[in-house]
């Protein structure tokens, strides 16, 4: 567990591109004594910043690096080509990767998705990150493809964006270090994969009072005596039977003397 006893915490690392904000606030809604704080890192580096403890859990674009971080994928973004608003692909509402061929696509350092060999012509450099390529197709120097929410999140009123087809895809993944996986990370996990609070497996409900019994000696639900109807032997009063008979005189005798006939 992050944090002091007294006061745990919980760091939830997230690569550009990701909108963590809905898990965030369902944690605040259901731990609201345990602080989470965020912290954006590169899509590089957030493999090492969980590696080192830096971070309790991340979400990350797939694969990760090794086998001692676990991950749940969460889900598949859609592909996108930028370009100048005045492009001709900007007219298209969908760019085919053949269509690319004779176009200078820009290949930066930090690229989440996995090429067996990039489309069009390559640069003779390659952009250090993403948003080093995204100016550089503000300029006019090229096209960039990224995962949908990477051209979102670095968006220009000069550039737009078109899907592309036949292209890999990004996927976006919640990992944390194998051997660190701690109740508030068990905790999280329950969060994304949309459990109930009152799900056994994630965050544990409070256990409710067990209904108290009765002391010994105390008291009981209490018969009459001579059993069921009451009025029976040992009580000093007649039973609603013998009341119609009389006083216990024979059948068909009514206080003890006998009927008239008429």
């Amino acid at each position: 567990m992050t944090g002091s006893e007294d006061s745990p915490a919980f760091r939830l690392a997230y690569v550009p591109g990701v909108t963590p904000s809905k898990w965030v606030r369902i944690w605040n809604e259901r731990l609201p004594d345990v602080p989470l704080t965020l912290a954006q890192v590169p899509a590089t580096e957030v493999c090492e910043v969980l590696r080192k403890g830096d971070a309790d859990a991340g979400f990350v674009r797939l694969p990760v690096d090794g086998e001692d971080l676990s991950a749940i994928p969460l889900y598949e973004e859609t592909t996108v080509v930028v370009v100048p608003k005045d492009h001709l692909f900007a007219a298209a509402d969908e760019v085919a990767v053949a269509d690319l061929a004779d176009e200078l696509v820009l290949h930066p350092l930090d690229d989440p998705l996995e090429w067996e060999r990039p489309p069009g012509r390559p640069a003779l450099e390659r952009p250090a990150t993403t948003a080093d390529a995204v100016e550089l197709v503000a300029a006019g120097i090229g096209l960039l493809i990224v995962p949908q929410s990477l051209a979102r999140l670095h968006h220009r009123k000069d550039l737009t964006y078109r899907t592309i087809t036949d292209v890999p895809t990004s996927r976006v993944a919640l990992s944390w270090p194998q051997e660190a996986t701690t109740d508030l990370v068990d905790d999280f996990i329950g969060i994304v994969r949309g459990r109930t609070v009152n799900s056994t497996r994630g965050r544990r409900a409070e256990p409710e009072p067990k209904a108290k019994r009765p002391e010994k000696g105390g008291a009981r639900r209490q018969q009459p005596a001579g059993g069921k109807g009451g009025g029976g032997r040992g009580t000093g009063k007649p039973s609603a039977k013998n009341a119609r008979r009389g006083s216990g005189g024979p059948k068909g005798v009514k206080g003890g003397k006998p009927r008239r006939r008429p």
